[in-house]
């Protein structure tokens, strides 16, 4: 792992949450920000370098976390893809990176960051996605197979009915190989419905180049979307738990 990076997302709006004068990654479960809890385990991992793209609300995160990690800020909030693009020169001396999200990473085990790496240097494919197959998976992105290969991500609303019965969801938490994100990150086109673009087109990218992707699935538990105050009062709950 020395020679892993980590990128944590924490530049979207939040705009579901309705967090106006912070990031919601700050919002508190069981009294302390919700990214602080991935932070503690990554640093605790001694990975060499986590970059946290910043952008709406950027002083609340840089607030929280000090100088624990290095920041970078995403200028024109433009999707995922446009987020790991601005931390692409700063994590390019690396052979891989882990990118995930700042709000539902809190609930990540730090065995189950650590075995996903671990999966991605066994096979050496240019993508390990972190899956999760969940008995209700409405309004998630579906992992499509073909004879046990991912084939692709489907979100919920661009799916078939027969995709839609597909339980294994996208957690959004990935490693890539650096020299593929380096290449093909300038290949994903916007989004014509959202004007975004979006990291998870980089499947079907490497799909069609015959590129090998891997699989890591986790235990339903350790899945916690935080898009909403519904949401947020179900992650408190759910932390307050856990810290009992």
């Amino acid at each position: 792992m020395d020679n892993t990076a980590v990128v944590i997302l924490a530049a979207g709006k939040g705009t579901r949450i309705k967090s106006k004068n912070i990031n919601k990654v700050v919002l508190p479960l069981a009294g302390k920000p919700m990214i602080s809890y991935v932070v503690a385990k990554l640093l605790n991992m001694k990975l060499p370098d986590i970059f946290v793209v910043v952008g709406f609300a950027k002083k609340s995160v840089m607030e929280v976390l000090g100088n624990k990690v290095k920041y970078v800020i995403q200028k024109k909030r433009m999707g995922t893809a446009s987020a790991v693009r601005a931390a692409i020169n700063d994590i390019e001396s690396f052979n891989t990176v882990l990118i995930l999200q700042g709000d539902d990473s809190a609930f990540y085990p730090r065995a189950l960051l650590e075995n996903l790496l671990l999966a991605h240097q066994k096979k050496s494919p240019v993508i390990t996605l972190l899956t999760v197959k969940k008995k209700n998976p409405l309004g998630l992105g579906r992992i499509k197979r073909k004879k046990g290969k991912v084939m692709a991500i489907v979100e919920e609303k661009n799916a078939s009915d027969e995709e839609r019965k597909i339980n294994e969801i996208n957690a959004a938490c990935y490693v890539f190989s650096v020299p593929f994100l380096k290449k093909y990150l300038p290949k994903i086109k916007l989004n014509p419905l959202k004007k975004e673009y979006y990291l998870t087109d980089l499947v079907e990218i490497a799909v069609k180049n015959e590129l090998p992707i891997e699989t890591y699935t986790a235990p339903e538990k350790i899945f916690m979307g935080v898009n909403t105050q519904e949401e947020l009062k179900l992650a408190q709950d759910k932390m307050d738990l856990i810290d009992k």
